[in-house]
């Protein structure tokens, strides 16, 4: 797995991935899990690296999640649009509680 600089807004962190789109994917959930906390999945706060425009430490997504095997502020990174890599996180969330349901019920 390949180390990424992963950044929007005034999120900044660093991930291990196998490729941009599941590092720009790890980086969405780390900044979703501040505001939609999963059962027994907490996420460090310490994790995300927010500046001065953030409130209270909480990491403000912008409208490009910009990726990077190189560092931040890279002129070179990938750039995908944010709600294009929230909406496959959503995708996966709502199919891992379909699977989580399905489980259930088969006990």
């Amino acid at each position: 797995m390949s180390k990424y600089y992963v950044q929007s807004g005034t999120m900044r962190t660093v991930v291990q991935a196998e490729t941009t789109r599941k590092a720009a994917l790890w980086a969405v959930h780390q900044a979703m899990q501040q505001v939609l906390p999963m059962e027994g999945n907490p996420t460090d706060s310490n994790d995300l690296r927010t500046d001065a425009n953030g409130q209270e430490g909480v990491a403000v997504l912008s409208q490009r999640v910009c990726i990077s095997e190189r560092g931040f502020d890279r002129d070179d990174s990938t750039s995908l649009p944010t709600m294009e890599v929230v909406t496959e996180w959503n995708d996966m969330v709502v199919t891992l509680d379909r699977l989580e349901k399905m489980l259930y019920r088969a006990k």
